[in-house]
């Protein structure tokens, strides 16, 4: 999810969110690709295009966000304008949620959702969507509304890991009473259409590393831009 609005923050000093690593070296061949077909298709206006198409994923997110907080998803669902197909996609996507969930017999942890994480050891912070259990293992969970899995996707589960087994929590500078043992779980919601996916991520260790050297180079690349300026 996003950045707390007062970031995270570790001693004093700021620092960069799991995101904002990533997104100095993301390839933004993809959201380029989309563009181009949206320019094909004649959409009058990328944002309002890209924003109209967000929502209904996003619409979706925020029912599953009320289903963990045992608050109304149809209260959830109207604070998009979407109108009523719109609605109805979006509801689409959320019922192929649930019956996942039903049948992994996954439990939600709402104690430990969106919760703020930073690490002391590599001075980063990120905020994971959920937190889950599914046959006695901790497992990550993580929504995407686009119309495609991303490499990047992959190097931010992994550092959502890495905080959640080796991190602390922002506010009280404890560790969290858990590991994930049971890897992470990319639920996608498709922008234009009501599909839902599901993607299972077990051993991501060169993710990891690749998290890694990009938070080096972060740190590498903001001496060069002080050199330059």
């Amino acid at each position: 999810m996003a950045t707390p609005a007062k970031g995270y923050w570790l001693n004093g000093k700021r620092l960069p969110g799991t995101t904002t690593v990533i997104g100095r070296f993301k390839d933004s061949g993809g959201l380029l690709h989309w563009a181009f077909k949206q320019g094909q298709s004649g959409a009058a206006s990328l944002y309002e295009k890209r924003d109209e198409a967000g929502n209904i994923g996003t619409a979706a997110h925020s029912m599953i966000e009320a289903h963990i907080n045992g608050e109304s998803e149809t209260d959830a669902l109207k604070n998009w304008s979407l109108g009523k197909e719109g609605e109805e996609q979006a509801e689409n996507a959320y019922d192929m949620y649930l019956k996942w969930e039903r049948q992994t017999g996954l439990k939600l942890l709402s104690k430990y959702q969106e919760i703020q994480l930073i690490s002391p050891e590599y001075k980063f912070g990120g905020t994971p969507d959920a937190i889950g259990q599914i046959d006695d293992e901790i497992v990550l969970l993580d929504w995407k509304t686009s119309n495609g899995v991303y490499q990047d996707y992959i190097i931010q589960l992994a550092a959502y890991i890495h905080l959640i087994n080796e991190g602390v929590q922002m506010d009280s500078g404890e560790p969290l009473p858990f590991k994930v043992s049971g890897g992470a779980h990319l639920l996608r919601f498709a922008k234009e259409y009501p599909d839902f996916g599901h993607y299972y991520f077990g051993d991501i260790s060169s993710a990891w590393r690749q998290f890694q050297l990009f938070r080096e180079a972060y740190e590498i690349d903001k001496e060069l831009k002080k050199r330059t300026a």
